[in-house]
């Protein structure tokens, strides 16, 4: 028997964290994607899939770091209080809960989002 692929554990991992997460007009899904060029967060209503906000670090003009992860953290907590959201359920994806994803989750907590 073959040994799975990394794009195999990788989708394996996303199907695992999104069976226990479920995102709605209420407590929308907070989706983390990190790349190699950007860190990127929605907030998603999976009842009627849609994208309530959205931010990046391409935009915030912030870079790739630590620091700028929790730049991008205040500014969708920034986002998500204007659409007047303050509670969501955090979706990591395939990452691990370390490094930028969690500083930009400990900067959205303390711009006012609770999951």
């Amino acid at each position: 028997m073959s040994r799975p692929t990394k794009s195999q554990l990788r989708q394996a991992r996303i199907r695992r964290v999104r069976a226990r997460v479920r995102g709605t007009s209420a407590r929308p899904r907070m989706s983390v994607h990190r790349s190699l060029r950007a860190i990127r967060v929605q907030l998603i209503d999976d009842t009627a899939g849609k994208t309530l906000a959205a931010a990046s670090s391409i935009e915030a003009k912030v870079k790739l770091t630590k620091e700028g992860a929790k730049k991008v953290g205040t500014l969708i907590a920034k986002k998500a209080k204007e659409r007047k959201v303050t509670a969501v359920v955090f979706d990591r994806g395939p990452y691990k809960y370390h490094g930028r994803i969690k500083e930009l989750a400990d900067a959205a907590r303390v711009g006012g989002l609770q999951f």
